[in-house]
Protein backbone atom coordinates (compact mmCIF):
# COMPACT_ATOMS: atom_id res chain seq x y z
CA UNK A 1 0.00 0.00 0.00
CA UNK A 2 2.80 2.42 0.85
CA UNK A 3 4.81 1.37 -2.21
CA UNK A 4 1.83 2.32 -4.43
CA UNK A 5 2.14 5.86 -3.06
CA UNK A 6 5.91 5.91 -3.57
CA UNK A 7 6.60 5.95 0.15
CA UNK A 8 9.73 4.07 1.19
CA UNK A 9 9.75 2.54 4.65
CA UNK A 10 12.64 0.70 6.30
CA UNK A 11 12.28 -2.55 8.21
CA UNK A 12 13.10 -0.64 11.41
CA UNK A 13 10.05 1.60 10.92
CA UNK A 14 7.85 -1.45 10.42
CA UNK A 15 9.31 -3.02 13.59
CA UNK A 16 8.55 0.13 15.59
CA UNK A 17 4.99 0.26 14.24
CA UNK A 18 4.52 -3.36 15.31
CA UNK A 19 5.86 -2.64 18.80
CA UNK A 20 3.58 0.40 19.12
CA UNK A 21 0.37 -0.75 17.46
CA UNK A 22 0.59 -4.56 17.77
CA UNK A 23 -0.56 -4.79 21.41
CA UNK A 24 -3.45 -2.38 20.71
CA UNK A 25 -4.63 -4.43 17.74
CA UNK A 26 -4.27 -7.70 19.70
CA UNK A 27 -6.27 -6.26 22.63
CA UNK A 28 -8.98 -5.10 20.24
CA UNK A 29 -9.20 -8.58 18.69
CA UNK A 30 -9.35 -10.22 22.15
CA UNK A 31 -12.16 -7.90 23.24
CA UNK A 32 -14.26 -8.91 20.22
CA UNK A 33 -13.86 -12.65 20.77
CA UNK A 34 -16.76 -14.57 22.20
CA UNK A 35 -16.30 -17.11 24.97
CA UNK A 36 -14.62 -20.14 23.49
CA UNK A 37 -14.61 -23.84 24.37
CA UNK A 38 -14.58 -25.09 27.92
CA UNK A 39 -11.53 -27.33 27.42
CA UNK A 40 -8.06 -25.94 28.05
CA UNK A 41 -4.89 -27.79 27.07
CA UNK A 42 -1.80 -26.75 29.06
CA UNK A 43 1.76 -27.57 28.10
CA UNK A 44 5.29 -26.22 28.29
CA UNK A 45 8.25 -26.27 25.95
CA UNK A 46 11.77 -25.03 26.58
CA UNK A 47 13.45 -22.44 24.40
CA UNK A 48 17.07 -21.35 24.72
CA UNK A 49 17.62 -17.62 25.11
CA UNK A 50 21.30 -16.66 25.26
CA UNK A 51 22.21 -20.20 26.30
CA UNK A 52 19.77 -20.25 29.22
CA UNK A 53 16.75 -22.55 29.16
CA UNK A 54 13.46 -20.64 29.38
CA UNK A 55 10.09 -22.31 29.46
CA UNK A 56 7.28 -21.17 27.25
CA UNK A 57 4.03 -22.13 28.98
CA UNK A 58 1.07 -22.36 26.67
CA UNK A 59 -2.63 -22.77 27.23
CA UNK A 60 -4.54 -23.71 24.12
CA UNK A 61 -8.25 -23.66 23.56
CA UNK A 62 -9.86 -22.06 20.55
CA UNK A 63 -7.79 -19.00 21.48
CA UNK A 64 -4.19 -19.40 22.66
CA UNK A 65 -2.75 -17.62 25.69
CA UNK A 66 1.02 -17.81 26.08
CA UNK A 67 3.12 -17.05 29.15
CA UNK A 68 6.92 -17.29 29.34
CA UNK A 69 8.53 -18.50 32.57
CA UNK A 70 12.08 -19.39 33.53
CA UNK A 71 11.21 -22.28 35.87
CA UNK A 72 9.10 -25.38 35.59
CA UNK A 73 7.57 -25.70 39.04
CA UNK A 74 4.34 -25.33 41.00
CA UNK A 75 4.71 -21.55 41.37
CA UNK A 76 5.07 -21.04 37.61
CA UNK A 77 2.10 -23.33 36.86
CA UNK A 78 0.03 -21.50 39.48
CA UNK A 79 0.92 -18.14 37.91
CA UNK A 80 -0.13 -19.42 34.48
CA UNK A 81 -3.45 -20.76 35.76
CA UNK A 82 -4.28 -17.59 37.70
CA UNK A 83 -3.53 -15.45 34.65
CA UNK A 84 -5.70 -17.63 32.44
CA UNK A 85 -8.63 -17.64 34.86
CA UNK A 86 -8.40 -13.85 35.17
CA UNK A 87 -8.07 -13.16 31.42
CA UNK A 88 -10.73 -15.63 30.27
CA UNK A 89 -13.15 -14.72 33.02
CA UNK A 90 -14.58 -18.21 33.53
CA UNK A 91 -13.64 -21.63 34.86
CA UNK A 92 -13.31 -24.22 32.09
CA UNK A 93 -15.10 -27.58 32.01
CA UNK A 94 -11.86 -29.58 31.64
CA UNK A 95 -8.14 -28.77 32.01
CA UNK A 96 -5.99 -31.22 30.04
CA UNK A 97 -2.27 -31.45 30.87
CA UNK A 98 0.62 -33.84 30.58
CA UNK A 99 1.66 -35.67 33.76
CA UNK A 100 3.91 -32.91 35.11
CA UNK A 101 3.32 -32.79 38.88
CA UNK A 102 3.42 -28.98 38.93
CA UNK A 103 0.01 -28.80 37.26
CA UNK A 104 -1.61 -31.15 39.79
CA UNK A 105 -0.15 -29.16 42.71
CA UNK A 106 -1.28 -25.82 41.26
CA UNK A 107 -4.78 -27.13 40.54
CA UNK A 108 -4.95 -28.56 44.07
CA UNK A 109 -4.12 -25.15 45.51
CA UNK A 110 -6.81 -23.49 43.37
CA UNK A 111 -9.35 -26.19 44.25
CA UNK A 112 -9.81 -27.29 40.63
CA UNK A 113 -8.54 -30.90 40.82
CA UNK A 114 -11.93 -32.23 39.70
CA UNK A 115 -11.35 -30.56 36.29
CA UNK A 116 -7.88 -32.08 35.73
CA UNK A 117 -7.45 -34.67 32.99
CA UNK A 118 -4.19 -36.37 31.91
CA UNK A 119 -2.96 -39.36 30.01
CA UNK A 120 -2.65 -40.86 26.58
CA UNK A 121 -2.73 -38.46 23.70
CA UNK A 122 -5.24 -36.08 25.24
CA UNK A 123 -2.76 -33.20 25.21
CA UNK A 124 -1.73 -33.48 21.55
CA UNK A 125 -3.47 -30.20 20.72
CA UNK A 126 -1.09 -28.31 23.01
CA UNK A 127 1.94 -30.29 21.81
CA UNK A 128 1.17 -29.51 18.17
CA UNK A 129 0.67 -25.82 18.97
CA UNK A 130 4.41 -25.58 19.73
CA UNK A 131 5.39 -26.37 16.13
CA UNK A 132 4.67 -22.90 14.68
CA UNK A 133 6.59 -21.41 17.62
CA UNK A 134 9.63 -23.50 16.78
CA UNK A 135 9.43 -22.55 13.10
CA UNK A 136 9.16 -18.82 13.91
CA UNK A 137 12.00 -19.11 16.40
CA UNK A 138 14.34 -20.67 13.81
CA UNK A 139 13.30 -18.20 11.11
CA UNK A 140 13.84 -15.20 13.35
CA UNK A 141 17.26 -16.39 14.53
CA UNK A 142 16.15 -17.02 18.14
CA UNK A 143 14.85 -14.54 20.67
CA UNK A 144 17.25 -12.21 22.49
CA UNK A 145 15.28 -12.01 25.75
CA UNK A 146 12.27 -13.63 27.38
CA UNK A 147 10.42 -10.30 27.42
CA UNK A 148 10.81 -9.92 23.64
CA UNK A 149 9.63 -13.52 23.23
CA UNK A 150 6.57 -12.84 25.40
CA UNK A 151 5.82 -9.57 23.60
CA UNK A 152 6.01 -11.27 20.21
CA UNK A 153 3.86 -14.25 21.18
CA UNK A 154 1.15 -12.22 22.91
CA UNK A 155 0.55 -10.22 19.73
CA UNK A 156 1.25 -12.87 17.10
CA UNK A 157 -0.87 -15.63 18.62
CA UNK A 158 -3.92 -13.39 18.94
CA UNK A 159 -3.69 -12.24 15.33
CA UNK A 160 -2.96 -15.81 14.15
CA UNK A 161 -6.07 -17.08 15.97
CA UNK A 162 -8.17 -14.41 14.26
CA UNK A 163 -7.41 -15.89 10.82
CA UNK A 164 -6.75 -19.55 11.67
CA UNK A 165 -9.57 -21.97 10.97
CA UNK A 166 -9.98 -25.71 11.31
CA UNK A 167 -10.22 -26.13 7.53
CA UNK A 168 -10.95 -29.84 7.64
CA UNK A 169 -14.13 -29.22 9.65
CA UNK A 170 -15.88 -26.83 7.24
CA UNK A 171 -16.84 -26.68 3.58
CA UNK A 172 -15.03 -24.53 1.04
CA UNK A 173 -17.93 -22.08 0.78
CA UNK A 174 -18.08 -21.64 4.55
CA UNK A 175 -14.29 -21.20 4.60
CA UNK A 176 -14.48 -18.37 2.05
CA UNK A 177 -17.32 -16.66 3.92
CA UNK A 178 -15.52 -16.95 7.26
CA UNK A 179 -12.26 -15.65 5.81
CA UNK A 180 -14.07 -12.71 4.19
CA UNK A 181 -15.66 -11.86 7.56
CA UNK A 182 -12.26 -12.16 9.29
CA UNK A 183 -10.63 -9.80 6.80
CA UNK A 184 -13.52 -7.31 6.99
CA UNK A 185 -13.25 -7.33 10.79
CA UNK A 186 -9.45 -7.01 10.50
CA UNK A 187 -9.73 -3.86 8.36
CA UNK A 188 -12.25 -2.46 10.84
CA UNK A 189 -9.91 -3.19 13.79
CA UNK A 190 -6.84 -1.73 12.09
CA UNK A 191 -8.71 1.41 11.00
CA UNK A 192 -9.95 2.11 14.54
Amino acid sequence: MLADRWIRVSYETIRRWILKFGPLIAANIRSRRVRVSGTWHLDEVFIRIRGKRTYLWRAVDDEGEVLAQSRRNKRAALKLLRKLLKMQGYIPDVIVTDKLASYAAALRELGLTHLHSTGGRLNNRAEVSHQPTRRRERRMGRFKSSSSMQRFHSVHDTIYNHFNLQRHLISRQTLHQTRARAFAEWFEIVAA
